[in-house]
């Protein structure tokens, strides 16, 4: 579970202003029931290997309200950044997408979701591996994992091949740290040269060709 070396002193090395960042209105520990949730306002979990990534590329979307990096799936309390990416904890990288179901519905999400994750490797995203990275969509709900199934079993469809994207009711989300949250819009040098190094839009676009990204 590692980035490049040749990204991570660059990635890692924050200035340290960037840990007094205002980690968002939604940065605490949510269930499935969304309490925290003003009235109108509904939530999706999705993991798509770096969450950094996860959260720039659902920010995108119009209808979402605020996007949370953080992490899904496992069974500690209160994980920490570098227990999760150093295999100490069950959990993996995840973000918390906030929306508004008015402008942007759960299905139009899952659509999205597809054409920004590799679909077919289980072991990690991209240049991120190890269970921490591998791609998920964790459901609030009955309602959103029966339309998770069913867009996975359409993309299977498509190529004719099983998915490697597990579909797990939600328990937890639990938010990282402070200097984690939107992240691409604060240290924007460092997000494109480790998602540039990554190749990850290279190989979305090998998958999904025009579509990828969300064309």
């Amino acid at each position: 579970m590692y980035r490049p070396v040749f990204l991570a002193a660059a990635l890692f090395v924050m200035p340290a202003a960037a840990c007094a960042q205002d980690a968002g209105a939604y940065a605490t520990s949510a269930t499935p029931d969304g309490a925290d949730l003003p009235d109108g306002l509904a939530h999706a979990v999705f993991a798509s290997g770096c969450f950094w990534c996860t959260e720039a590329d659902f920010e995108k979307l119009d209808g979402v309200v605020e996007v949370v990096s953080g992490f899904a799936g496992g069974t500690e309390d209160n994980p920490g950044y570098y227990d999760v990416v150093y295999g100490r904890t069950s959990h993996s990288e995840a973000a918390r997408v906030i929306y508004d179901p008015a402008v942007v519905s759960y299905q139009q999400l899952l659509d999205h979701y597809w054409v920004n994750v590799d679909p077919f490797d289980r072991d990690g995203q991209f240049c991120d591996r190890g269970g921490a990275y591998a791609p998920h969509i964790f459901p609030i709900d009955d309602a959103q994992r029966a339309l998770a199934v069913a867009s996975a079993e359409s993309v299977e469809a498509r190529f004719e091949r099983s998915v490697a994207v597990d579909i797990e009711l939600l328990t937890t989300f639990w938010p990282a740290e402070a200097n984690h949250q939107n992240f691409a819009d604060t240290n924007p040098i460092r997000y494109q040269r480790y998602r540039f190094g990554c190749r990850r839009d290279q190989r979305l676009r090998q998958i999904w060709g025009d579509q990828a990204l969300g064309g």
